[in-house]
This record gives structure tokens, C-alpha cells and sequence, in this order.
């Protein structure tokens, strides 16, 4: 970690983000590696510890597809490589090139280069074929109907560079090409087949050398629909030990799939003499070199019920052939459709007939399928990704070569849209995160079986209390005594108020905080909710309660098979000893909602609870000093118990001061109001402006109280963050203002680390997506008060967020280790990311 200062290290602890819902998003690689596009972030996931590695920064548009070099396809040709390589193509139509070197088991990422500007509009598909361990051909596709053919030569030594040259440009017609396949042809190297696949329901097949031209042979009909995946195998081993042929698989949205055969039929002298009307019957015919092929429809698999995103070979397995080791090409073949399955397709040994062997996923009714599936390189795994961001893998845990048996496995899980807010619980054993896809997120760290020790903590997602049908602004967790409650606000006028159902508080005691922390198991007893149900139409979330009846309420009138698509499955909320997968995330995590807070005229913007648990304060976006409103909500009756008016446009952020008795607003108008909250002796709520001072040149977008005192900080769009302090006079002046940052500062947390000497640490977060922290001390004396502020330490980019930082939050509690104190800080950002850091100072 790049530091001014050594005494702070930094350890990104845990990343939640979800997929893009774009097609060709996910790549698994031959390093055992996932590769999928997080917003504009490159992330990457081990499916072996369920847990986001790391994210690249580099695109300024959205991640449309990854595709790695060599991908498990060309597993076969990388058994020992040092350096795996990454391409990575935006909405802009910028392509990437990144490397992973894997030296001593460390893993260092490195942005390698930029392709020169190629494609006009995004990047829809790329697509590899690894000549050698440093030789590669790919091509890449784009929505303005040009596909681009690409050689690249990967170093041998470190001290040299890649070398990428483009071969070739096809401009195939206006239509967009959204899928690409490259496959070498039957003896015949150096001359590569690339089949393109579209809006116009044709497969078109060019030929062309690695040094230059592709010509287009041949179109392939037979599709109904929009062409959405293309696959070739590896050449086929047949009983003459030479392979010549090769399959290509097509899959569409007319729900069928399509495998047909590429065969060589001799040179091209004698098939000239050959050559006659019936030998075309069986299908086209194409020249490549001294070489003539033909193509012909070898099968045609109709199983799945809605449009089929993607289709992929096994990757090549090791079989021993007389004694001999060959890697061969399975004939076997993973579809992923939107009807929510994936199924292996396989030939009968007997008949030779395609069927589904496998099928995994179910016909849901109430969420959209998948986008794509991928094989791992050794094809014991697949993994599905879906269309509300989420990952789906399932492992063959079958010791039998005869049986199969697919098992769920856990995966990483986030956000798909920009999170927007984050908060941790009272005593900071799971944070919560809200954000525009529409859901609220808990996300805790889970006990491991081989130890508990802070480096073996694994984070997972725990619950979706709230799944909403409107985006959610702002979140607050209620402090206090009692059971966990939050109150969240979305694009709507309804402060909604949620509580913990039991199922949840069983579930807690499984984390590594445990669930004793803030309300015991004693307390656990008057909790009579088990779960919470969603209603097919309305937006609120309905209580199941603990003894009433177990069984599931027939909403069908009884007649058996009749599932209408209109109903939303009965949720079953249970203990969960270990961490959730999506489905039972999507439906049974669920909170119920216990009250609905009116009194806004506009959408809710921001929020805050005071310490005690007294007292939620709201804003709401507004154009008007009347819409600017800031209301004050008592906990408990939820009633509205005053409204503090000083704004004129959005108060941005809301923050009680640490000792309750000031109420700190920060809005669009640039001014920062504080507000002095008291309480009269019959237990009313009394509040009244002392100050509205205009701080910073454009919108504040956030401030941050000191825990040790009545200094605050704010941050604004003007690339500054200023220190401020309330006198014993009640003036407030400003005391310090940090050094200008490279972008606009869109968070701010301030966290205490020593009470006797008032010092401090202020994380900043930016526009950019940088973190930095600012060690700071309070010096207090009569003439007035004033600070010290130095860098303590500046995340390298590879660490933040690729896009603007949200919010931060400092966890509630503390660890010390070895006389170390470790702080946990979590972000969340526009790049879809829910980031955790430990900072040990």
C-alpha cells in the first residue's frame, strides 16, 4: 500500500458487487479465475473461496464482456503459466489488455495497454484462440456491426511487452454482431474459421490466415431468431486418430440450439473432379487454403422453454488412448436460457442422439433467467449468471464417472446497481447497504470451519431485508436498545421502518460477531415474527408470524399443477447455519415492515438516528425552502415531532453529533445548518437553528461529526474538506481545510483513536473513487480552538472504487492487536461495490 506515513496498514478485507446484466459478461479462466464486468470495474472472484479478489479500474463506460487468455477452454495448453491475461471491453468500445502474474503465489495485476480506438459503439463479445502459451488469436465484436481480428504475442521474459496487432476489420453489415466463435481448421494450421452471429437470424463463417484477410465462405440458416451464442469445439478425434472435424454449437432466441458438423472433405483438386448437385444436399461447401470443407446439421436440441443466451463446449479432458495421454473434446454441451436453467447436452452412447443429460436452476416464476453459463477448466463445475446480477455455480460432487450429482456452491453476491448507502449495526456485527437495483443488503463475516482467526473471516451476504420496486436513497439503523431496526428511504414519499425477524437473529449467532452483542438471546424470546413475505402487487413487506399455521397457503383454488405466473412463491424464513444462496436470499431473508412514516413531498434523500435511539431525522429532494424540510421522527410511536426548516435545496447528508444535542445539515444550497436538539421535562422535542453559514463554492455532499468534541468536517463538489468548530460561544469557525484533492470529495467519516489528546482519523472518499485517510488533532485552548491535520494514508487505485464513492462508514467497535488498534472502514460506491478495509494504526 502506497503510504506518506508506514505507521497505518491497510487490508481490503471483503468486496459485494454484482454482474452486469449484459450477455457476454463472464470469463472463466484457465487460472481457476472469474472474470465479469461490475459497472465500469473489471472484477474477479476465486469460486474456490466464494470471494471477490479484486477490481480493475481502467473503463469509463460500463463492462459489456471478459474474456480471458487462455480461457478454461485452452486450459489444457496452460498447465504451468506464470502470467494469465485479461481482455476487457466497455459500452465506449474501448478494449483493455491486463495481465496477472501469479509468481511465489502472490497475485500482482497490471493494466498492460489500450487498443487503438476500433469500434464506434460498445464492445459486445470477445472471443480467443490460443495458438500457443504466447500466441493468440481474438476478434472482437461490436453493436455498430464491425468485428475486429486481433494477433497477440504474450512476452516469454518479464522485461518484455505484449505485442497486439490488428489483422483485420470486417464491416458485416449495419446490424450488431453479438456473437463471435474462432476455431482453427481441421489440419489446416494457420487458417482460422470465425462465425458471426446477429440480428439477422444468419451464422455467416469467414476464413482467414493469421497474417491478414478474412473472407466470408458461407452463411448458415436455420435460426428463426436473433443468433445469441456461438461455440466451436476443438478438432474431434475420430476412430482414424486423425481429427477432421470440428462442431460448432448456435444457440437463439427462437429457444432452439443448433450443433453442426465442419468436416474436411479433401484437397481441393480432387473434389473439383467430385463434384456434383447432390453432394451439396448435405450442405455448404467452402475452399481454405488447398483444403475443402462442408458444413452440415448434425443435431438439433429443443428443450429449453424461453430465448437461449449462451451454449459451450466442455472444455478438452486427458483421457489415456492405448497408454497414451490425449487430450480430447468431450461431446458434451452446457445452454443457459432465460428460463432460469442450464442443461448439459450429451449423444446417447447407443443411438448417438443428443439428449439433456443434466439440468440445473427451475422454471421460475418471479425472477428472469440467466444470461450465460460457463464450464470450470476441469468441467466439474458450472456456473450461471443471472439477471438480478447474481452468480449461481453448481459442482459435480459425485465420486462415480457413472452418476453425476450437481451441487449448489457458494458464490460472491452484491449490489447491480450504484449503492448508494451504507450503514453498520448498532454494535458493528454485519453492515447494510441500500442501493438503486432496488434492495437492502446485509453483509456479515461468517465463522470458518478450519478457525476464527481474523485472516481466515470470509465476508458473505447474510440477508436482503427489503427487495422494494422503487431505487432506495438512504438508510439508518436505529440505536438503541431492543431488536435491530432500520428505516430506509427510496423514490417515494414513505420513510418505511423495518425490525429483525427471528429467523435473522438465529442466523446472527452463526457470524463471526455472534449475535449477543446487542440484544441477547433472553430478549430474542418476545420476538413473535419469524420471517416477512412479499406481496405480489403492493410494495410493502407482511409479517409471518411465529405459531401461525406451517402450512402453505393454496393460492391456486386447489387444482394441483396449476402454478400461475402471477403469484410470488410462500417465503420459509429458517436459521441459517451457513451463508445463504441467492434463492433463499432473494425470498426468505425478507424483514417485515412495521411502520410507514408520511409527511415528505417529495423523495426521501437522506437519514440518521441519533445515538440514544430516540430520534430519526429525514430530508427529501426539494427545489423549495418548504420541500427542504428536514423532519425529526420519534422512535418508538413514530411520530412526527418537529420540522426544522433553514435549507432552500436537497439537505445531502444528516448527522447527530456524538452527545445528541446538535443536529448537523449539509445541502445543495451550500450552506451547513446546525441545529440545537433538546428535550423539555414532559419528554417534547424542542429544536431551533444556531447557525447557517454558507462553507464551501459548490454542493456539500457530506459531513462527519468528531466523536471527541463539537468539530465537524464537510465535504463538497469543490474539492475541498474543511474542519470546523463550535465555540463555547456558539460561533462556529472554520479551523482547517485539508489540501485540495484531485476530484470532487463525495464522503467523509470521522472516526476518534485517542480520547486524551482528541485525535482523530478522517476518511475521505472522491468522485474518482480514491479513499485517502487524514490523521487529525484537536488542540483546544482559551483564545479558540484549532487542528493539525497530516496524510496518513492514500489506497492505491487497484484497493478503491473505480467510480464515486458514496459513502464511508467507520465500524462502531474496535479491535487491538498486539498494541495495534484496528479500524474497520467500510465504502460503497456508483462501481456497484460494497468495499470492507481493516487499518491497523
Amino acid at each position: 500500500m502506497s503510504s506518506e506515513n508506514s505507521k497505518v496498514e491497510a487490508k481490503r478485507v471483503f468486496i459485494g458487487a454484482g454482474c452486469n446484466r449484459v450477455v457476454n459478461n463472464v470469463s472463466w479462466g484457465a487460472s481457476g479465475l472469474v472474470s465479469f464486468g461490475a459497472q465500469n470495474a473489471v472484477a474477479v472472484f476465486c469460486p474456490k473461496t466464494a470471494q471477490i479478489l479484486t477490481t480493475l479500474p481502467g473503463h469509463k463506460a460500463s463492462v459489456n464482456c471478459t474474456h480471458w487468455l487462455p480461457s478454461s477452454k485452452f486450459a489444457f495448453k496452460a498447465k504451468n503459466l506464470d502470467r494469465h491475461y485479461l481482455l476487457s471491453g466497455d459500452s465506449d468500445g474501448i478494449i483493455i489488455l491486463w495481465e496477472l502474474s501469479t509468481l511465489n503465489n502472490n497475485q500482482q495485476w497490471r493494466h498492460v495497454l489500450q487498443l487503438p480506438p476500433s469500434h464506434k459503439k460498445g464492445v459486445t463479445c470477445i472471443t480467443a484462440y490460443m495458438v500457443s502459451e504466447t500466441d493468440a488469436i481474438f476478434a472482437s465484436a461490436s453493436s455498430d456491426g464491425v468485428v475486429n481480428v486481433w494477433d497477440v504475442s504474450f512476452p516469454s521474459q518479464s522485461s518484455e511487452e505484449c505485442k497486439v496487432v490488428c489483422l483485420d476489420s470486417i464491416c458485416v453489415d449495419t446490424k450488431a454482431i453479438v456473437t463471435l466463435s474462432l476455431a482453427e481448421l481441421p489440419q489446416n494450421p494457420g487458417q482460422f474459421a470465425l462465425a458471426l452471429g446477429g440480428l439477422d437470424n444468419k451464422i455467416k463463417l469467414y476464413c482467414g490466415e493469421r497474417t491478414g484477410k478474412f473472407t466470408s465462405v458461407c452463411e448458415l440458416k436455420g435460426h428463426t431468431d436473433w443468433i445469441r451464442s456461438l461455440d466451436f469445439s476443438l478438432p474431434l478425434h475420430t476412430t482414424e486418430e486423425t481429427a477432421n472435424s470440428i462442431m460448432l454449437v448456435s444457440s437463439s432466441q427462437d429457444k432452439v440450439i443448433r450443433i453442426w458438423k465442419l468436416v474436411l472433405v479433401g484437397d481441393v483438386g480432387s473434389w473439383r473432379r467430385e463434384i456434383s448437385l447432390a453432394s451439396y444436399i448435405e450442405g455448404p461447401v467452402f475452399v481454405s487454403g488447398t483444403f475443402t470443407y462442408q458444413i452440415s446439421v448434425e443435431s438439433v436440441l429443443i428443450g429449453h422453454e424461453d430465448w437461449v443466451y449462451s451454449v459451450e463446449w466442455q472444455p478438452p479432458v486427458i483421457d489415456s488412448i492405448d497408454g497414451r495421454l490425449i487430450n480430447h473434446q468431450p461431446l458434451s454441451i452446457l445452454s443457459a436460457s432465460m428460463d432460469k436453467t442450464m442443461m448439459i447436452w450429451r449423444p446417447e452412447k447407443k443411438t448417438g442422439v443428443w439428449v439433456n443429460v443434466v439440468c440445473v436452476g427451475e422454471l421460475s416464476h418471479c425472477a428472469l433467467g440467466f444470461y450465460g453459463g460457463h464450464w470450470s477448466p476441469n468441467g466439474q463445475s458450472i456456473l450461471a449468471h443471472g439477471y438480478g446480477g447474481s452468480f449461481h455455480l453448481w459442482r459435480n460432487v459425485s465420486s462415480s464417472k457413472e452418476s453425476e450429482n450437481w451441487q449448489m456452491q457458494k458464490v460472491p453476491s452484491g449490489h447491480f446497481a450504484a449503492v448508494t448507502d451504507v450503514t453498520w449495526a448498532r454494535t458493528g456485527e454485519y453492515l447494510l447497504s441500500v442501493s438503486h437495483d432496488q434492495t437492502t443488503r446485509v453483509f456479515s463475516s461468517w465463522k470458518n470451519d478450519e478457525g476464527n482467526e481474523a485472516e481466515d473471516e470470509h465476508w458473505h451476504e447474510l440477508a436482503r431485508p427489503q427487495v422494494h420496486g422503487h431505487d432506495i436513497n438512504c438508510v439508518a439503523m436505529v440505536q438503541g436498545k431492543g431488536n435491530h431496526r432500520f428505516v430506509s428511504g427510496a423514490e417515494e414519499k414513505v420513510v418505511r421502518v423495518f425490525e429483525a425477524p427471528l429467523s435473522f437473529l438465529k442466523t446472527l449467532n452463526h457470524t463471526c460477531a455472534g449475535g449477543e452483542g446487542s440484544f441477547p438471546e433472553d430478549l430474542q424470546a418476545d420476538v413473535q415474527v419469524l420471517g416477512a413475505n412479499m406481496s405480489a402487487l403492493g410494495l410493502s413487506q407482511k409479517p409471518i408470524y411465529l405459531h401461525s399455521s406451517s402450512e402453505p397457503l393454496e393460492r391456486n383454488g386447489g387444482v394441483e399443477g396449476m402454478d400461475t405466473f402471477e403469484t410470488v412463491p410462500e417465503a420459509a424464513p429458517a436459521e441459517l447455519k451457513e451463508p445463504p444462496i441467492e434463492d433463499q436470499l432473494a425470498f426468505h431473508t425478507l424483514w417485515p415492515e412495521s411502520h410507514k412514516l408520511y409527511g415528505h413531498g417529495n423523495e426521501l434523500f437522506s437519514l440518521c438516528c441519533d445515538h440514544k435511539g430516540n430520534l430519526v431525522a429525514s430530508s427529501c429532494k426539494a427545489q423549495s425552502a418548504s420541500m427542504a424540510e428536514i423532519w425529526l421522527w420519534e422512535v418508538g410511536t413514530w411520530k412526527a415531532v418537529g420540522r426544522l426548516q433553514s435549507h432552500s435545496l436537497t439537505v445531502t447528508h444528516l448527522e447527530f453529533s456524538y452527545d445528541d444535542t446538535l443536529l448537523l445539515s449539509v445541502s445543495r444550497d451550500r450552506h451547513f445548518s446546525v441545529f440545537s436538539i433538546q428535550r423539555t421535562d414532559n419528554g417534547d422535542v424542542s429544536h431551533k437553528l444556531m447557525a447557517k453559514v454558507e462553507a464551501h463554492k459548490r454542493i456539500i455532499w457530506a459531513c462527519s461529526w468528531n466523536p471527541f468534541g463539537h468539530q465537524f468536517a464537510t465535504s463538497s463538489r469543490d474539492k475541498t474538506v474543511k474542519i470546523w468548530s463550535i465555540e463555547n460561544d456558539a460561533r462556529i469557525k472554520q479551523i482547517l481545510a485539508l489540501p485540495q484533492f484531485g476530484s470532487s470529495v463525495t464522503a467523509v467519516a470521522w472516526t476518534g483513536l485517542d480520547h486524551k489528546d482528541k485525535s482523530g482519523c478522517v476518511a475521505v472518499g472522491m468522485e474518482s473513487g480514491l479513499i485517502e485517510l487524514w490523521n487529525i488533532n484537536i488542540i483546544e485552548k482559551e483564545e479558540g480552538t484549532t487542528a493539525t491535520v497530516a496524510l496518513a494514508l492514500r489506497l492505491e487505485p487497484f484497493m478503491c472504487h473505480v467510480s464515486a464513492v458514496n459513502r464511508l462508514a467507520w465500524r462502531p467497535t474496535e479491535k487491538c492487536e498486539s498494541n495495534q488498534r484496528l479500524l474497520t472502514l467500510t465504502s460503497c460506491g456508483d462501481d456497484n461495490c460494497v468495499r470492507v478495509f481493516n487499518f491497523k494504526f
